[in-house]
């Protein structure tokens, strides 16, 4: 019975984790995306898209488990 809870507890753990991740790597997401010139050819511009999607993938996923 306590091998139950233990394992509840660690799954809760490891989605608050994720979730909590996913919430950082959109707001790092944005700040780098404010970053980025008109043109969209400099780093800001390749890297925020990235991270933006990736991080709605990662919580997407910490919401699924």
């Amino acid at each position: 019975m306590r091998r139950e809870g233990a394992q509840k507890k660690g799954r809760w753990k490891l989605r608050a984790g994720l979730f909590s991740l996913g919430l950082v790597m959109l707001a790092a997401g944005f700040i780098v995306l404010s970053q980025t010139n008109p043109r969209g050819d400099n780093w800001a511009s390749i890297l925020s898209p990235i991270l933006i999607i990736s991080s709605y993938i990662i919580i997407a996923i910490s919401l699924i488990i």
